[in-house]
């Protein structure tokens, strides 16, 4: 998702017009947010949001390539294409749940991963490489990319300094409370199908190291680019239990969140 901004994004110019400066990287996420902090809601609420043209347009894109793969809603109403407009973010995660359903983890991480390659030019891996080799520059430009193309998905978040093989560069992103993951409440939808698939195609198809650490005490989460992320079996996250007050597909006596299973 990050990937195709940044391929489309290369040749930008700032806008002449200062008043567009309210709405720079810094303050964008204020701009969609609708809490009257101006801060994603407290643990246990979920967070309002004020989707525009471009959140709506990205819910809607990324909803009817995975559709492709979903089961059918209980409802029937997936026999009927919706329009443009005719999704939200809800709708959006309930086609990621049926996405999920029949298939088991490697199963679901190779979805999200087609439906991210059918999103991008003939090439554009490549490309990506070309344009951001395995660099401090390119890390550190693709998580500034982040902030401002990313909010739709995981709500507000800020670039940060990390420390990468021993070097201090300012490479990542930290994610206030994950949309995505509050919305879904499920351990096993922000694993397979947001951390493993989004790491792997950074890392293996673009060449960029990219390592995402998601805390489900607070639903932060830590993006980390430039950083080679570790075996899934070494990942902490195996041993992630489900969240069972807010998940209503938990299994509150199981010790890890089912989903992760192989």
């Amino acid at each position: 998702m990050v990937a195709l901004s940044s391929l489309q994004v290369v040749q930008f110019r700032p806008p002449q017009d200062l008043s567009l400066h309210k709405c720079r990287p810094r303050s964008f996420i204020k701009c969609r947010i609708a809490e009257p902090t101006g801060e994603p809601a407290p643990l246990g609420q979920k967070t309002k949001y004020m989707d525009g043209f471009f959140e709506k347009a990205f819910m809607t894109l990324f909803a009817r390539k995975m559709e492709k793969f979903a089961a059918p809603a209980k409802n029937g109403s997936a026999s009927k294409e919706k329009g443009w407009f005719d999704y939200d973010y809800e709708s959006f995660v309930d086609v990621s749940k049926r996405v999920m359903q029949g298939r088991n983890r490697k199963q679901q991480q190779e979805v999200v991963r087609e439906v991210l390659l059918s999103m991008l030019p003939p090439g554009a891996p490549e490309q990506f490489k070309k344009l951001f080799p395995p660099t401090k520059w390119a890390a550190e430009f693709n998580a500034a990319l982040t902030v401002p193309f990313f909010q739709w998905l995981v709500g507000p978040s800020e670039v940060v300094e990390v420390e990468v093989n021993g070097e201090k560069q300012k490479s990542g992103v930290h994610i206030k409370k994950c949309r995505y993951l509050e919305n879904s409440g499920c351990v096993g939808m922000c694993v397979n199908m947001c951390k493993i698939p989004t790491q792997d195609f950074f890392t293996n198809e673009f060449g960029l190291p990219l390592t995402m650490i998601p805390n489900f005490e607070d639903m932060s989460c830590e993006m980390v680019y430039g950083q080679v992320p570790p075996p899934f079996e070494e990942d902490p996250v195996v041993k992630q239990p489900c969240l069972a007050d807010i998940c209503t597909i938990a299994s509150p006596n199981s010790s890890f969140c089912p989903k992760l299973e192989a």
